[in-house]
């Protein structure tokens, strides 16, 4: 009878519980296993065999798919997983390669099922295996020996799910006394979890050392740190995932014939669990390891994109589509564009041929800048006809690919994009690391906005034309760098350039010749006396003076505020929206940062001076005026200065007849200027490279240079 053989049973279960396999000597072990790691240079792709292993042993192992009476832990995939496993399985031919080696298989199912029914150690078991696979790679050591065992286990639980509905497997299943380990399920619940556990955990060994094997050598050599960490680590896992291979055969063959009694012991679970815990640290370091090789092999791909694509920009092309489609990527020829007035996507063939600005930006883009720009894209469509309406604005945003890409990173870029009239990227993942790293590193940039020309054929003619686009707006076209310097030649310091740009009655104002005086800071107190005492010396000297409050650059809520009683009171005129003040000190940063890539300065340049002048009293605590006559003259002075000007009125308007009113002014101005001065001028970090040197715009001495960290909130 059966159980006449339970006590040799146990006492093999025993011999291998104590097999002190965990206090071992690792060194030892790999000695003999190396000593016998005789490869002949044949090399198989075994990924192929790899899949339908997998196949047998997740069905084997999923509760899913055996009868509910027998436990098991399933390995985390769906049905529909299953299937697409076993589409690629039937579909990789991989039967020619399994004629090769079924015969190798079958041996080592045949030496296992030998040694484990007659109570083998558990590593001379392992060594037999390693003797039959001597001539093979270490990967394919790994999945032939996962083959076998995958045969044996399979027709186990191929008969067992059969049982019930199958003569045929009934009667097999008589004979292995299969019926009792179906009728005490429960008892076997923690040795067939056990089981189930180890079996995963090898079958991600072998998957990560098939992995090393296809590692493309182009990118990453055996003599790679990273790569020899993994080679020294490999045999180790390998030999130890055979180990587990035998363990688990020991306990399928030890179900075979065992009464109640033995069956409700768990005796054998501690064993199981402790070599997955051993073989998934394995798997954890070789996990790591394989992460890092990936790495490697990325930096260098993105390495080579990124030197292609410098090559690119180097040598001239017929049109600008080559250039475009590297920049912009396109997944699965689906069009990567996105129009923003049609809403629908579309393809890069619509910029062929054309001026592109590329309008770079992080996700977080200024509504200041987005309001302006859209008004600038906006203007130049209405007659597309116009030389300087033949371009289109590309957004192409930068996302830090370090972070994963949220939900909310998602709804923010869709609602950015949808708020852009010109075209925008379909989505962020259309552009590669190598070109976010092109753009950073040979364009500059740095979280504030770009934008970047390119012409018909592809060439950059400006890395960044945003502050000709402020300055100029479309009449700027091409935007290149040499009608940047031909622009400049054409001004002068006048009111059209300062502010003509900023609001329609600005321009009327000129065009009718009248006074006009902008003026801005936060002192209250100051900006009523100031405004009080200029409307009664205009109304004195016969004049038609218009004030317009420009207020601050960074405009927040206190502007908001000053700009209410501004105009409840009728001390003058106010931008209507804050983005218009934050466009006027927007243009001055533009304009110095343009005049100081052409190589102005304050000492060689007089609207350098002028603009210096203009950016140091938005630096300063206090008030400050410009005046001119239409497009004429102009003169301007700091809140103090021209408070005292105006009180003294009676004391120089018998000039105004003869020298005019801002000639009289700025006279009386000069008279009661003071060498005293402390001006500061404050550059925005993110508009380029900051001047070692800069003078000051009063006295022509170099300015102090300080480093400011500023956070403004109301």
């Amino acid at each position: 009878m059966a159980t006449t053989f339970i006590p040799d049973k146990v006492q093999r279960v025993r011999q291998s519980s104590g097999d002190r396999m965990f206090a071992s000597d690792d060194n030892a072990i790999m000695k003999q296993i190396h000593a016998i790691h005789v490869p002949d240079g044949r090399d198989f792709d075994v990924k192929p065999l790899l899949r339908i292993v997998e196949n047998i042993l997740i069905r084997t192992t999923s509760s899913t798919t055996l009868t509910p009476a027998l436990p098991g832990i399933p390995l985390g995939s769906t049905q529909a997983q299953l299937d697409a496993l076993e589409d690629k399985t039937l579909q990789d031919g991989s039967s020619n390669m399994i004629d090769l080696l079924a015969h190798t298989i079958n041996k080592i199912s045949c030496e296992i099922s030998c040694k484990c029914t007659s109570g083998g150690e558990a590593h001379a078991t392992a060594v037999a295996v390693f003797n039959i696979l001597s001539s093979y790679s270490w990967d394919a050591k790994v999945v032939l020996a996962l083959a076998a065992f995958a045969t044996t286990y399979g027709e186990f639980w191929l008969v067992a799910l059969l049982y019930p509905t199958n003569p045929l497997a009934k009667s097999v299943a008589i004979l292995k006394q299969l019926p009792d380990i179906l009728e005490h399920t429960d008892a076997l619940k923690p040795k067939f979890e056990a089981l189930s556990s180890l079996i995963k955990v090898m079958v991600d060994v072998a998957k990560c050392i098939v992995q090393f094997k296809e590692l493309p050598p182009q990118y990453i050599t055996p003599d790679t740190p990273e790569m020899v960490t993994a080679i020294a680590h490999i045999p180790t896992a390998v030999y130890w995932t055979i180990r587990s291979i035998v363990a688990c055969a020991s306990q399928i063959a030890s179900l075979i014939g065992m009464s109640h009694e033995y069956i409700a012991s768990t005796m054998d679970a501690w064993e199981l669990s402790g070599l997955a815990h051993k073989v998934s640290n394995m798997y954890g370091h070789l996990q790591s390891q394989l992460n890092l090789c990936q790495q490697h092999i990325n930096d260098k791909k993105h390495i080579e994109a990124y030197m292609m694509l410098v090559r690119l920009f180097e040598i001239p092309h017929s049109d600008n589509m080559k250039i475009i489609r590297v920049l912009i990527y396109a997944k699965d020829d689906q069009p990567p564009l996105f129009d923003g007035l049609s809403k629908r996507k579309v393809s890069l063939d619509i910029l062929r041929r054309k001026n592109v600005l590329l309008f770079i930006s992080e996700l977080e883009v200024p509504n200041e800048e987005l309001f302006i720009l859209d008004q600038m894209f906006q203007e130049s469509r209405q007659d597309p006809t116009r030389p300087e309406s033949q371009y289109e604005v590309v957004w192409m945003p930068v996302v830090d690919r370090s972070t994963p890409w949220t939900e909310e990173k998602n709804r923010q870029f869709e609602a950015l994009k949808a708020m852009m009239p010109w075209y925008s990227v379909d989505h962020p993942s259309s552009i590669d690391l190598a070109v976010i790293k092109y753009i950073k590193e040979m364009w500059g940039f740095n979280k504030k906005p770009l934008l970047v020309v390119l012409d018909p054929q592809g060439r950059v003619v400006n890395n960044n034309a945003i502050h000709m686009m402020w300055i100029w707006g479309s009449v700027a076209f091409p935007f290149t760098s040499l009608r940047e310097e031909g622009l400049w030649k054409g001004e002068t310091w006048r009111m059209e350039l300062l502010a003509d740009t900023i609001d329609p009655i600005i321009h009327n104002w000129i065009s009718e010749g009248r006074y006009i005086c902008l003026f801005g800071g936060e002192d209250m107190e100051w900006i009523r006396k100031f405004c009080t005492l200029a409307k009664a010396v205009a109304r004195a000297a016969g004049i038609r003076l218009e004030m317009l409050y420009v207020g601050k650059s960074n405009p927040r809520e206190k502007i908001q505020k000053i700009n209410a009683i501004i105009s409840t009171d009728n001390l003058g005129h106010i931008l209507p929206d804050l983005h218009l003040v934050w466009f006027f000190w927007v243009r001055l940063e533009s304009m110095w940062y343009s005049k100081m890539q052409h190589g102005k300065t304050v000492e060689n340049d007089p609207i350098m001076q002028e603009i210096v002048s203009m950016l140091s009293f938005d630096g300063s605590d206090q008030g400050w005026v410009v005046f001119s006559k239409g497009s004429g003259e102009m003169t301007k002075a700091k809140g103090e200065n021209i408070v005292r000007c105006l009180s003294d009125y009676d004391v120089w308007k018998n000039n105004v007849l003869s020298k005019g009113f801002l000639g009289a002014l700025n006279d009386y101005l000069r008279e009661i200027h003071t060498p005293h001065h402390c001006n500061r001028l404050i550059l925005p970090g993110t508009t380029g490279s900051i001047p070692e040197r800069v003078v000051c715009a009063e006295c022509g001495r170099p300015m102090e240079k300080f480093v400011m960290y500023r956070c403004c909130r109301d």
